[in-house]
């Protein structure tokens, strides 16, 4: 019977013969090993929601504030009509310091009155503009899209160790020369699920957000809804940790024998293709395209490279080598 520790259940070898009760018992405890740190995940992020609302509202925040400076939308019209008042207020207290040394010494403290009014609301109509967080519109909103982008996230903060059990899960059908070439290709997994998570907060994001709240807004009036602005990030930032696997999807596909280090090091200008359509895609100008599809590119390359080590490692001397 399998023992299942607290991190996941026992491993099993290669050679260990297993029944279909074991093999549903292992995988059992996989998904209530999974179900626990999701768990775990969800509680620190929902613990944490102020902070990882203002994290994940940055990107939306820079880009509201310039619209609301150039008095786009209708917080942009009441930021506009704030700054003319406040304009109004600066002459009204430079007409009231005028007027101070002529008026008579008892009407002085009227307008000193005045000034430390005139001086308060432009205080205050100075501050920065406003906007900086996604509007909800429903009672309950507020609380529902905290419940549901603490699951995302959760989710995200997760995926890695759910994809170490589900590779955990099927390694035993690996002989252990194998496993010996696919353990540090999995090691790399979660760092190159966060190296995605954190190149799209800090690349995809903020340009989604700078192309979507431009596109066309002198013909609307822009307000971002919370629960469609999380939900999008959210999955943009999982799309870009699954997209950074593509090195290991290169030495997945070459070591299952699907094709050949040698064929798509030769048929490489079609990565060069992929990688511009899945940059494309993505929303941007023309500079986040390129900063995009760089990273794209080389992350095959890298992968190419591993398997091309792999393979060489196999088979020293191929017939016919590449030139």
């Amino acid at each position: 019977m399998l023992r299942a520790l607290p991190i996941g259940p026992r491993p099993v070898g290669h050679d260990e013969e297993i029944s279909t009760v074991g093999h549903l018992d292992e995988l059992r405890a996989r998904l209530i090993a999974c179900l626990v740190v999701i768990a775990v995940a969800f509680g620190f992020c929902f613990w944490q929601n102020h902070r990882l609302l203002r994290v994940i509202d940055r990107p939306l925040a820079h880009q509201t504030q310039a619209q609301v400076r150039s008095g786009h939308g209708p917080l942009g019209a009441t930021y506009a009509v704030a700054q003319n008042a406040r304009d109004v207020a600066l002459q009204l207290d430079v007409v009231v310091g005028a007027l101070d040394a002529r008026v008579p010494l008892r009407d002085r403290a009227a307008l000193g009155a005045v000034d430390r009014h005139l001086r308060a609301d432009i205080a205050r109509l100075s501050a920065p503009p406003q906007g900086d967080r996604p509007v909800t519109l429903g009672i309950g909103e507020p609380f529902t899209t905290t419940v549901t982008i603490s699951l995302m996230f959760a989710l995200i903060l997760a995926l890695p160790f759910v994809l170490h059990q589900v590779y955990g899960f099927l390694m035993p059908a690996l002989d252990p020369r194998e496993r010996r070439h696919v353990l540090p290709l999995l090691t790399s997994i979660p760092f190159l699920f966060a190296a995605g998570v954190l190149f799209g907060y800090f690349v995809v994001l903020p340009a989604a957000v700078h192309f979507f709240q431009n596109f066309n807004s002198s013909e609307f009036n822009v307000l971002v809804q919370a629960n469609q602005y999380y939900k999008f990030a959210a999955t943009t930032l999982l799309a870009m940790g699954f997209l950074f696997q593509v090195p290991v999807g290169i030495v997945a596909v070459t070591r299952a024998g699907l094709v050949s280090a040698r064929r798509l090091r030769r048929n490489r200008r079609y990565a060069v293709l992929a990688c511009g359509l899945v940059a494309a895609v993505l929303p941007g100008d023309a500079i986040t395209l390129l900063l995009e599809t760089v990273p794209l590119y080389l992350l095959f390359e890298v992968g190419l490279l591993i398997a091309s080590l792999l393979e060489r490692r196999e088979n020293p001397n191929p017939d016919g080598g590449d030139r």
